[in-house]
């Protein structure tokens, strides 16, 4: 696996390549992220990741300084995964100057869910992603579907700018017991980490609503607030929308249920697609 560190060393190894499939991380890698690679890998004719740990996403109170940082595990985990490039660059590197140009999204989509309790989140996440996109020129980038409004942005994002770019949505991948895998994952003491997928179940007892034909949403979305509520999480949102969107649905429209929670002192997102409600 060749690592570039600067996006020269990058684009004079990319020179040789047509159609790079790219996977793009904050690195702390878990199965989740190889299984991207995995994806990729046969999409492009290099397999492209990246490892940036992106300040501009992180609100102050957050932890961008805390956040792990696994190199040599991670680099282990990608050659055995069969990553062929890995662009790791610092800070300086990447934003050599302050990066006063920035990707500000549509804020119908940018200012709700995480972006209404993670203000400017989504301004940070496009920034990045924009950037990455221009150093690797990707004809193929993959996104897991656990962060589904991020992958919603980036598709927007793309089609917007008339981007060249294929993006890929790529199932959650979960644990045995349902938690989908997260870096942060990592947080939870063992007993939080027995109750964290208590989320996941939050989620499909909403879809199981649905799908018995319970049509008054927001009572749907109050039980499992008030259920995780009285079982010691902080939740942000529980919610049910218009998969196209984000919106609120209508009949006919495929949903999505989308969850965050905060447990102890760490935050889980999650969510499950879920099929149309009746006309």
């Amino acid at each position: 696996m060749y690592i570039a560190h600067t996006v020269a060393e990058l684009r004079e190894h990319l020179a040789a390549f047509k159609r790079p499939a790219f996977v793009p991380t904050m690195g702390n890698l878990h199965d989740g992220h190889l299984a991207l690679i995995r994806q990729a890998k046969p999409m492009g004719d290099v397999t492209v990741a990246s490892i940036f740990v992106n300040r501009l996403q992180f609100l102050p109170h957050e932890d961008f300084d805390t956040y792990p940082r696994t190199w040599d595990s991670d680099c282990e985990k990608l050659r055995a995964a069969g990553c062929d490039m890995l662009f790791a660059p610092d800070e300086k590197a990447l934003y050599p100057e302050p990066q006063t140009c920035k990707v500000h999204p549509d804020p119908a989509l940018a200012d709700i869910l995480e972006g209404h309790f993670r203000p400017g989140f989504f301004i940070g996440v496009c920034t990045v992603v924009m950037k990455l996109f221009q150093c690797v020129q990707p004809r193929v980038a993959v996104f897991g579907k656990k962060d589904y409004q991020q992958l919603m942005m980036i598709r927007h994002m793309v089609r917007q700018f008339a981007m060249p770019i294929e993006i890929i949505g790529s199932e959650t991948f979960r644990a045995d017991d349902g938690l989908a895998l997260s870096s942060r994952n990592g947080y939870l003491s063992k007993t939080e980490r027995a109750e964290a997928v208590q989320l996941s179940k939050a989620l499909k007892v909403m879809a199981e609503a649905v799908q018995a034909g319970e049509r008054d949403l927001a009572a749907i979305e109050a039980r499992a607030m008030q259920t995780l509520t009285e079982r010691g999480w902080q939740p942000d949102y529980l919610v049910l929308r218009r998969r196209a969107d984000l919106q609120a649905p209508v009949p006919g429209d495929s949903l999505v249920a989308l969850a965050a929670a905060r447990l102890g002192g760490t935050r889980l997102i999650d969510n499950l697609e879920i099929e149309a409600l009746a006309s």
